[in-house]
């Protein structure tokens, strides 16, 4: 029995051999098959993994070097134009930070004019053409705890004095048609040099000092340094600025003050100075200013020889007031000199007072006046009044546009008009002198018509008419015509 089972399971055996061998066969295959794959597989990432090693030694040599090559990676190329957008953007940065606060301005003007009523061969002729080119600088200052403090530059120059020269021959009062005129020192016509008008300091202390900044509704300003002193005192909006406004210097600034010499300027119109400028605004819409200044004034304090010898010291309030909204500034100051200078030639001592009222009044009109007096000292003219307006052109649909109008008094001295004076003019219209007595005031009226071709040019056509020349009741009347450009930026 056992026997039968052994020689059964044997045939079995035998049997089943043929068919496990065959299976084992058709595995063995199929893993074989597998093998190639991974094998093929794996040759295939081994060159991938050598190509993107020898990518990354190209990036990495690229980025080691900041110029482009004609095989650069497509990564490195835009990695270096994003890196170069950045450093452009923080360059920009940087110039902006370092160019923050600073202003600068610059400007061209020219002057063409014509006179009716000059007596014959005047040296200069009747017409006359000037330019001037200015360029200003305000250059702030890293702050010193509180106190922001700039420096400020003022570059000018130019050619021809314009019919200033001829006016001062006549004797007249107003002895300036053209404030636009300029000529450094009043040289040779040939020389155009470019001379450093203003050059000052200003530090602005806010009070209390060492208080809580935030908090302060008080400032105190402090500057020093050459400059205009009309850029402190007598300020007016409606007549200060010649290359706009008025060209006659009675209406652009007190005429005691400019065209009475009282300021006692260098040949250029400048000198050096001190202001202390106290600024009160806890009510911010209508502040208040109380200003005092010293400066070098005369023929030698004003350009640095003797500049403390005999000072013009100045003393100024003012107030911005609104009426019915509309901004108005008033100002009251008053001047004196130690050794001033007399109409006769004389030195004594010289002071003066003044007034200077701008007020919007409507939606595009500004008023405007002036008054000055001598308390003590002997002028050509010791008394002025000018009473002036400007109306903007958007009242006839030309907005940037304006006119304005303004007429002068200047009352002769009481010195003046008790001596006799020469004069240019006779009845026959030629340059030979004769005596007169000084009376009356001499009179001067101005128009001018402002003209925007663009943001930063216009042309004005300007008409001035002047009687009682000097004082004197037979001088002709003078008619001026002229036409301004001003290109400014």
């Amino acid at each position: 029995m056992q026997l039968a089972k052994l020689t059964a399971a044997l045939v079995a055996a035998g049997l089943a051999l043929p068919a496990l061998a065959a299976s084992d066969s058709a595995m063995l295959q199929k893993l074989m098959e597998r093998m190639e794959r991974l094998e093929a597989r794996n040759a295939e990432l081994e060159k991938e993994v050598k190509e993107l090693k020898g990518e990354n030694t190209k990036v990495a040599q690229s980025l080691d070097s900041p110029r482009l090559s004609e095989d650069e990676p497509e990564l490195t190329v835009r990695l270096k134009a994003v890196e170069k957008d950045q450093l452009n953007m923080k360059k920009a940065q940087k110039i902006a930070e370092a160019l923050d606060g600073i202003k600068v301005g610059a400007s061209l003007a020219t002057v063409g004019q014509k006179a009716y009523g000059l007596p014959d061969g005047l040296e200069n002729g009747p017409s006359q053409l000037n330019y001037r080119a200015d360029v200003s600088v305000e250059l702030p200052l890293k702050p010193v705890g509180d106190i922001d403090h700039k420096l400020f530059a003022h570059l000018r120059m130019g050619q021809g004095l314009g019919l200033n020269a001829a006016f001062s021959n006549l004797g007249h009062f107003a002895s300036a048609p053209n404030a636009l005129a300029f000529r450094a020192s009043g040289a040779s016509p040939d020389d155009s040099v470019t001379i450093l008008g203003q050059a000052w300091y200003q530090a602005s202390i806010p009070l209390p000092f060492l208080g809580f900044k935030p908090y302060s509704r008080e400032t105190l300003e402090l500057t020093f340094g050459k400059m205009d002193i009309f850029g402190f005192f007598d300020q007016n909006k409606g007549g200060g600025d010649e290359s706009k406004q008025f060209l006659n210097s009675v209406f652009v600034h007190n005429p005691l003050l400019d065209a009475g010499g009282e300021v006692g300027v260098d040949a250029n119109g400048f000198q050096p100075g001190f202001v202390a400028s106290y600024l009160n605004w806890f009510d911010k819409p209508q502040p208040w200013r109380i200003s005092i200044g010293l400066f070098g004034a005369g023929d030698r304090g004003s350009n640095y020889q003797r500049s403390l010898s005999s000072p013009l010291l100045m003393v100024q309030a003012e107030k911005q007031m609104r009426f019915d909204g509309l901004l108005g500034n008033y100002r009251i100051y008053g001047w004196n000199r130690s050794q001033g200078t007399d109409w006769d030639g004389n030195q004594s001592k010289h002071t003066g007072i003044g007034v200077s009222i701008d007020q919007r009044i409507g939606d595009g009109i500004t008023v405007f006046g002036r008054y000055g007096k001598m308390i003590k000292g002997e002028l050509p003219f010791n008394q002025a009044a000018t009473v002036g307006a400007e109306f903007s052109g958007g009242y006839w649909n030309r907005g940037a546009d304006a006119i304005g109008i303004a007429s002068a008094w200047l009352q002769s001295g009481k010195g003046y008009r008790t001596t006799p004076q020469n004069a240019w003019l006779d009845d026959a219209h030629t340059m030979a002198a004769y005596a007169f007595t000084p009376q009356g005031a001499e009179k001067v009226t101005e128009i001018y018509y402002r003209y925007r071709l663009s943001p930063q040019f216009e042309l004005s056509p300007d008409f001035q008419y002047v009687t009682n020349g000097g004082g004197n009741a037979d001088a002709k009347s003078v008619k001026v015509f002229a036409v301004r450009a001003n290109i400014a930026y």
